[in-house]
């Protein structure tokens, strides 16, 4: 297949991208399942921008660069935080996002952990769906321009080099789930929209999707990496065996609600003056601090203060999906716990979501903008997506096609039909319990020391099966989610301080010398 634009991805930023680049091209979007199956879809408070009386793009700043830590790039904060707005009014007037209102008309704000004003445009606790569901029915509606193509799994990105030329990419080698084939698609420019990598850790609020695909298959094509390992943890997850880490959105801090130890006693003033609304790497820490001094398995958050009929209105998702499992916010606090839950690192990109490799862009949480530093001001991330999806679209205009005359099919070699999945299952779960014990909210050197010793031992064993075995979507993700544990961990052994999500217990305090990106190319180090 070929087109102009190959999309990997289909969450806001592809489907972003998609709809603006399909005025000048024709669009190839594969999802690797669903097309809903992605983390925008997941997003409950909303997305951040000046919008409201009081507020000022000065202070949006300062609030994103405060939390970022020392970290963020300003020229891109500064872009992102005055371009945003304008996509909030896109989405809201031309895409038929409906975002909550005021009674005149004026966007309902909320505020959450780290901002200085309400600044939040959201519709009720379900913002993400309510503009990725808008958004695939755009892109549905303009069928001429732009083919989607649900479960179909990009295995690895085309590139000149294998042919001698020098590094630009051309398309992808896709795995197609219904025929088990793997086809060949080319394009002008390839998009890595492929959102985070949440499941690489035990416990995280991310879809299963959520394995790092972009980022490792943009790493071995020779694509430059940063700031791997600031991971973000979103400090409350709903703490029941039946929940899977169902996220309670940090909107409901910013409407009041508290944490508390089980015996009731509020605690985030210990930790910082913002209490309950600090930034999310404090919340994070402060709470796995309190379960491991009480040897509580989860904190709650209490709303049991606020109306009731206001918390049903504001939050009918969350109330509903709590109350299924005999949890009722109105009248009893909920237990939570911190998951992984947000890659500020990924892909590096300039201003237009281009990376190092000719033709090959990465929009979204696949990429490291530099607009969230050492940590992510909550609700921006869907704000970086909408940003830089359409100045991709705009840019990749120029994009032209550079691959050899005669393209190599898929050639699987001697490989079989895997006999034994237990394998993929059995190390799966060992690399997620290793990232979590070794890698989390709290770090040391012996821990890190110990998580690379074991991962290199376990991407050995990964390779020699993947060689063997013909591929399915789950030795796939195996294969991506171990190289992006890999660089997580490199990327914190050579950070030897406590910055933002990164917290090592040797080294507790800034080092002024590391107020710097953490870039990983391969062939630079161990992470091949």
């Amino acid at each position: 297949m070929e087109a102009d634009y190959l999309v990997l991805g289909s969450g806001l930023a592809g489907l972003y991208f998609a709809l603006r680049a399909s005025e000048h091209g024709r669009v190839l979007v594969v999802s690797k399942r669903g097309l809903t199956d992605a983390n925008t879809h997941e997003a409950q408070g909303g997305v951040a921008a000046v919008l409201g009386a009081g507020d000022t793009p000065e202070k949006h700043i300062e609030d994103t660069l405060r939390v970022g830590d020392g970290l963020c790039n300003t020229d891109v904060v500064d872009m992102c935080v005055r371009q945003g707005p304008q996509h909030i009014l896109h989405l809201a007037n031309q895409l038929g996002v409906a975002f909550d209102r005021e009674p005149d008309g004026q966007f309902q704000l909320a505020r959450e952990g780290g901002h200085s004003a309400r600044r939040v445009v959201h519709a009720r606790d379900m913002t993400g769906a309510a503009i990725h569901d808008a958004l695939l029915e755009r892109v549905r509606e303009r069928g001429d321009r732009i083919t989607l193509l649900p479960d179909s799994m990009a295995v690895d990105l085309l590139t000149t080099a294998k042919y001698g030329g020098p590094n630009a990419v051309f398309g992808a080698y896709v795995y197609d789930q219904n025929t088990g084939a793997i086809r060949t698609m080319l394009a002008r420019a390839v998009v890595v929209a492929t959102g985070g990598a949440g499941k690489v850790y035990l416990y995280t609020s991310n879809p299963d999707v959520a394995t790092g695909d972009g980022v490792a298959m943009a790493y071995r094509v020779g694509a430059r990496v940063a700031n791997m390992e600031f991971f973000q943890f979103h400090p409350t997850c709903l703490f029941h065996p039946a929940a899977k880490s169902f996220l309670i959105s940090e909107a409901l801090r910013g409407e009041g609600g508290i944490l508390r130890l089980l015996d009731g006693t509020p605690f985030m003033a210990r930790y910082h003056e913002m209490k309950d609304l600090a930034p999310r790497d404090v919340v994070s820490r402060a709470i796995d601090a309190e379960m491991k001094r009480t040897g509580d398995d989860c904190v709650v958050l209490d709303m049991t203060h606020l109306p009731a009929q206001f918390l049903v209105e504001r939050f009918p998702n969350i109330h509903r999906r709590c109350l299924g499992l005999g949890i009722d916010m109105r009248t009893m606090p909920m237990p939570v716990v911190p998951a992984a839950h947000y890659s500020c690192g990924g892909i590096l990109v300039d201003a237009n979501g281009r990376t190092n490799v000719r033709n090959l862009y990465a929009i979204g949480e696949a990429s490291m903008t530099g607009l969230h530093g050492a940590c992510r001001l909550a609700s921006n991330s869907l704000l970086e997506a909408l940003v830089y999806a359409a100045r991709a679209a705009e840019d990749v205009r120029d994009a032209t096609l550079d691959r050899p005359q005669q393209v190599a099919t898929w050639y699987p070699g001697d490989a079989t039909v895997a006999d034994e999945a237990v394998v993929v299952s059995h190390t799966w779960d060992e690399i997620r319990r290793l990232m979590w014990n070794y890698v989390g909210i709290v770090r040391s050197d012996k821990r890190l020391e110990r998580a690379a010793r074991r991962m290199q031992l376990i991407r050995e064993e990964i390779r020699e099966y993947y060689w063997n075995f013909l591929v399915n979507r789950d030795l796939l993700e195996l294969r991506n989610i171990a190289l992006v544990a890999e660089l997580i961990i490199q990327s914190a052994r050579r950070r030897p301080e406590s910055r933002g999500l990164h917290y090592n217990l040797d080294h507790a305090e800034h080092d002024p010398r590391l107020a710097r990106d953490t870039l990983l190319a391969r062939g630079d180090g161990p992470a091949v």
